[in-house]
């Protein structure tokens, strides 16, 4: 089952947290390589909270842990935290303005029943390489 959603991205206080810890370490990876969903949308998704899904746009794809919506409600908004995963997903045209669209990508979100979430750093290796989905 895949739910399609509309997802934004900013920044969060564990996020800022974790960056100073230095963002090769896991603290970092759980404070960023998440999406927030609203209850509703777990529920249209059929997955318990702390399941890691694929999240696919039509830019790229990253697996990522589905964590409980910390705003809300808002069934069909998702959140992922600016950094490596979420630049995987979101339109990397700048538009000449230097930055991506961080607001409004529509993506695909399903249960990766047995993928992993990278690492920051395994992250960027693997998709400079090209070898992620």
């Amino acid at each position: 089952m895949a739910i399609r959603v509309n997802l934004i991205t900013g920044r969060t206080i564990q996020q800022g947290v974790a960056m100073e810890a230095g963002e090769e370490k896991p603290a970092y990876t759980t404070a960023c390589g998440i999406i927030e969903l609203d209850p509703a949308d777990f529920k249209e998704l059929g997955a318990f909270r702390n399941t890691n899904v694929r999240v696919t746009s039509n830019h790229g794809s990253v697996v990522v842990k589905a964590v409980e919506a910390t705003q809300g409600p808002h069934p069909g908004v998702a959140y992922i935290p600016m950094g490596p995963w979420a630049n995987m997903v979101v339109n990397p045209n700048t538009y000449s303005t230097g930055m991506p669209t961080f607001k409004g990508t529509s993506v695909q979100v399903e249960v990766a029943k047995s993928e992993p979430v990278l690492g920051s750093l395994e992250l960027v290796r693997k998709g400079c390489r090209g070898e992620l989905s």
